[in-house]
Order: C-alpha cells, then structure tokens, then sequence
C-alpha cells in the first residue's frame, strides 16, 4: 500500500468516525431536554402510582416541625400560605405546628376563609369537568387508595371544589403544581387529620400578614 493510498483510508475512517459521534450526540440531545426545559415541564397527576401511607417529609424546611407563629386565630385553626407552601396548625402562645405542602400552580392559587365540611380516609377521587377538559386522559372515576392521587387522608373545604389531601407524588411536596388543593406527603396528611376535627377554620392567604 502506497503511503499516499494509506493517508486517504485513514481520512476516511475518521470522517466515518465523526459522522458516527455526530449521530450519537444527536439523538441524546433529542432524547433529554435541555435543563431550563425540564425545570419549567409541568407535573402531571399520576393515577395509578403507588405511594404508600407512611411517606412523610423527614428533612429540610418542608420536614413538620413546630415553629415560632404569631396569629389573632384561635387554637386549633388552619392557616396556608400558598406563596411560602406551608400549612400551619395554630396552638397557641405563639406557636403552630409547620407542614410543608404543595398549592396550587399559577392560575389556581386562591385565597379566602373555608371551614373543614367533611374528612375523608382514602378518598375516592372524581375529576371535575373541567380537569378533564384540561387532562382528558384522566379517569372519570378512581376509588381510593394507594395508587390514588388524592392520597391517604382528605379534608373537604367548604362547598369548594378545593381540598387539603396527601399524594402519591411526595416529590411534589413544596411546588406549585395542584389545580388549586392543598397535598401534603400521605403520613403527614395523617398526622394532620388525626388533629383536625370536621367545622375546623381555614385560612388560605397568599402571603403571611403583616
């Protein structure tokens, strides 16, 4: 083989391999958003995933603990400030037990003063009409239980569509991701409703008051 010869064969096995890195990094870049895109993807229900009734926060700000809380509302009244993703269950002399939660994302967050109507363990989860028009692939109907998305414990609030309930989607715990209810992780959801008997005050305020 001439030298010449030997200098286009090794030309054209590097061009070969190129072109092969070049496809391979192709179809990673296809398969794995970019970063800013992941971080702004929407959280979707998940129906069917199975979290189990002994999820709680156990670390950082979210974990419950009881904090410092100056409030006028009497012992035993539920505050949510959606802006901070934390439920407070007032006890008096300045103090509340602290939940992280996760609230509604933009374009449901509410405000206002409910009572707890009713308490539910596994509740049944039914849509509203209109989730299912913005998620038509969610089902019309799913009886309680672990795989639900209404989690291990509800509140009702009012004569809202709205609840305070836990989650098959712990993670989500501390985002703005709901369709405007309040999740908690299933074990603290518990801890909560073991506290809270139905008639309970509900105040849900964007921010704390100064």
């Amino acid at each position: 083989m001439t030298q010449s010869s030997l200098i286009r064969r090794l030309s054209l096995v590097a061009a070969a391999g190129f072109a092969s890195l070049m496809a391979t990094g192709a179809a990673l870049a296809q398969a794995a958003p970019p970063a800013a895109m992941r971080e702004t993807m929407a959280i979707g229900d998940e129906p069917g995933r199975v979290s189990t009734e002994e999820v709680i926060i156990r670390e950082g700000a979210f974990a419950r603990q009881l904090v410092y809380f100056r409030s006028n509302e009497p012992v035993g009244t539920l505050v949510i400030h959606t802006s901070e993703r934390f439920l407070y269950l007032v006890l008096g002399n300045n103090r509340a037990l602290r939940y992280g939660i996760g609230v509604g994302r933009e374009g449901f967050t509410w405000s206002g003063l409910v009572r707890v109507s009713r308490k539910a363990e596994w509740p049944d989860w039914t849509p509203p009409p209109e989730m299912i028009q913005r998620q038509p692939y969610l089902p019309r109907f799913m009886a309680g239980g672990p795989g639900n998305p209404m989690g291990s414990r509800a509140l009702y609030l009012g004569s809202t569509i709205y609840r305070i309930h836990g989650t098959n989607q712990p993670e989500t715990i501390g985002h703005a991701v709901s369709s405007g209810c309040f999740r908690l992780a299933n074990g603290d959801v518990i801890d909560l409703y073991s506290r809270v008997p139905a008639g309970t005050k509900v105040v849900i305020r964007h921010a704390a008051a100064l």
